[in-house]
C-alpha cells in the first residue's frame, strides 16, 4: 500500500506547479544564469584568428577536440571566454576531495561543520585558480604554434590566461548560485546545456553523412537504436534500488504504546550518479586540453604530446582502460565520502532508536552498510563504465559524433532525472505547507467561542 507522501506525489500535476510561486522563481532563475553561460560561449578571446581556428577544429572534430567542445558546448571551437568550461573546478574538487581522505588536517577540517567546509572550498578555488591559469597558458602556447594568434608574444599569453580564467571563475559562481537559489546542481546544468545545445547540430551532420553516403542506413539505424537503449538502460539503472529492512522499537510511555513500526532504508545502485562519469572526463581532458593545440610542438614537449595524442586519444585502447579504471575509482570513491556514508547513516539510525534486524547498532551497523554498499558498488560501477564505454568504442569506430555516446547520454539522462525529482520535492513540500496553513485555519475557526 502507498505512502501518504507517495499518493500525494502521484496527485502533483500543473494545477500544484501554478501554485508554487518559489519553485517557479528558482526555476526562471536557473534558466536566466544557463542562457548567461550560452552568452558567454559566443564572446571569443581577443587576438585569435577565428578563420583559422575554424579551419583547425574542421580536421579535429573526430578527435580530442570534438571531445572538448561537448564538454564546453561548442566554447573551445569558437575560442571564447568560456573555453576552459567548469572542468578546472571539477578537477580541483577531485584533488581537494582525494587530499581531504589522505591528510590528517584536511580530514579534519571535513568533521568541523560549516566553517570547515568554506575553508575546504576556498581551497578547491584556489586549485581552480592555478589550474585554469596551467591550462589557458597551453591554450595560448598551442594557439600560438598552429599561428592562429594575430600578435603573439607575452602580451597576447597574458590576455588569454586572464580572459580564460576570469571566465572559469564566473562559471563557477553561476554554479554554485544555480544550486542555492535556483533548481538542481549547478556544475552538472552547466555541462549538461553545453553538451544539449549542441546536440541538434550533431544530429543535422550525422543525418548529412547518411545522406552523402558516408554511413549507411544500417549504421544510422544501429547507432539511433544504441541510443534508445543507452537511455532506457540509464533509467532502469538510476531508479534501481537495495532496501535495508529497519526495525524501530516500541516504547511506553504512561498508558500509551509508541514506535514498533519498520521501514527500509533504500540505497542506490549507483549512489554517485553522473559524477564519477564527470570526474574520469574532466582528468582525461586536462592533458587532451594541451595535446589538441600542441601538434606543431618540437623536441621533447612535441614528442610528449604526440604519444599521448597517438595513445591517449578517444577510442584508443589505453584511454578506453584509463577512463574504465577512473569510472571504477570515482564510483566508490564519491560513495564512500560524499553519496553515502556509513558512518553518519548509522549513527542517524542509533540516535532515532532504529537498527537493522540481527545487526548490533553502532560500529557492526557500519561494517553491515559498508559490506552491502561495496557489493551494491560492484553493479554500480560495472553499468557506469559499460554505459561510458560501450558506445564509445562503436562511435570512435564509425566516427560518430560524440554527443551520442555513453557519457553524454548519461550525463543529460542523469541530470534531467535529478532536476525533476528535485522539482517534485519542492512541489510536495509546497503541499504539505498547504494542509499545514489548511489545518492551522480550522485550528483557529474552532477555537472561538460560539455567541
Amino acid at each position: 500500500m502507498a505512502s501518504a507522501a507517495e499518493q500525494m506525489a502521484a496527485n502533483l500535476s500543473w494545477s500544484t506547479f501554478g501554485k508554487a510561486k518559489d519553485l517557479q522563481s528558482r526555476i526562471l532563475f536557473a534558466i536566466g544564469l544557463l542562457i548567461v553561460y550560452r552568452i558567454g560561449t559566443y564572446i571569443p578571446v581577443p587576438g585569435v584568428d577565428t578563420l583559422r581556428l575554424q579551419q583547425f577544429f574542421d580536421q579535429q572534430s573526430a578527435g580530442l577536440g570534438g571531445m572538448l567542445n561537448m564538454f564546453t558546448g561548442g566554447a573551445v571551437g569558437r575560442m571564447a571566454i568560456f573555453s576552459l568550461g567548469i572542468m578546472p573546478y571539477i578537477s580541483s574538487s577531485i584533488i581537494v576531495q582525494l587530499l581531504s581522505s589522505m591528510v590528517p588536517s584536511l580530514a579534519a577540517l571535513k568533521k568541523e561543520g560549516e566553517s570547515g567546509r568554506k575553508k575546504i572550498n576556498q581551497y578547491t578555488r584556489y586549485g581552480t585558480v592555478f589550474l585554469a591559469t596551467f591550462q589557458a597558458y597551453g591554450l595560448a602556447v598551442g594557439l600560438e604554434a598552429e599561428n592562429m594568434a594575430h600578435d603573439p608574444g607575452w602580451f597576447f599569453r597574458v590576455g588569454v590566461i586572464i580572459t580564460l580564467v576570469g571566465g572559469t571563475m564566473f562559471l563557477m559562481w553561476l554554479g554554485e548560485q544555480i544550486t542555492s537559489r535556483g533548481i538542481g546542481n549547478g556544475i552538472s546544468l552547466i555541462i549538461f546545456t553545453g553538451i544539449v545545445a549542441q546536440m541538434p547540430g550533431a544530429l543535422a551532420r550525422f543525418l548529412t553523412q547518411g545522406r552523402t553516403g558516408a554511413l549507411s542506413p544500417a549504421v544510422i539505424i544501429g547507432v539511433l537504436i544504441m541510443v534508445v537503449a543507452v537511455v532506457a538502460f540509464v533509467v532502469f539503472m538510476e531508479r534501481a534500488l537495495r532496501k535495508i529492512h529497519i526495525q524501530y522499537p516500541k516504547r511506553q510511555v504512561g498508558m500509551k504504546i509508541y514506535g514498533g513500526e519498520s521501514s527500509n532504508l533504500q540505497v542506490k545502485v549507483n549512489p554517485a550518479g553522473v559524477i564519477p562519469a564527470v570526474f574520469a572526463s574532466s582528468l582525461l581532458l586536462l592533458p587532451a586540453t594541451i595535446t589538441t593545440f600542441s601538434g606543431n610542438s618540437t623536441g621533447l614537449a612535441g614528442g610528449i604530446f604526440s604519444y599521448i595524442a597517438a595513445y591517449m586519444g578517444r577510442g584508443q585502447p589505453l584511454h578506453m582502460l584509463f577512463f574504465g579504471l577512473l569510472v571504477v575509482f570515482f564510483t566508490y570513491f564519491y560513495t564512500a565520502n560524499v553519496a553515502f556514508k556509513s558512518d553518519d547513516v548509522a549513527d542517524n539510525l542509533k540516535k532515532q532508536g532504529g537498527f537493522i534486524p540481527g545487526v548490533r547498532p553502532g560500529q557492526k551497523t557500519v561494517e553491515y552498510l559498508d559490506y552491502v554498499v561495496t557489493r551494491i558498488l560492484v553493479v554500480g560501477s560495472a553499468y557506469l563504465a559499460a554505459v561510458c564505454l560501450l558506445p564509445e568504442v562503436l562511435i570512435a569506430k564509425l566516427s560518430v559524433p560524440f554527443y551520442f555516446g555513453g557519457t553524454s547520454l548519461l550525463i543529460v539522462v542523469s541530470v534531467t532525472m535529478d532536476t525533476i525529482t528535485q522539482i517534485q520535492s519542492h512541489m510536495l513540500a509546497h503541499q504539505y505547507e498547504g494542509l499545514i496553513e489548511k489545518s492551522r485555519l480550522r485550528g483557529k475557526g474552532r477555537g472561538k467561542p460560539r455567541r
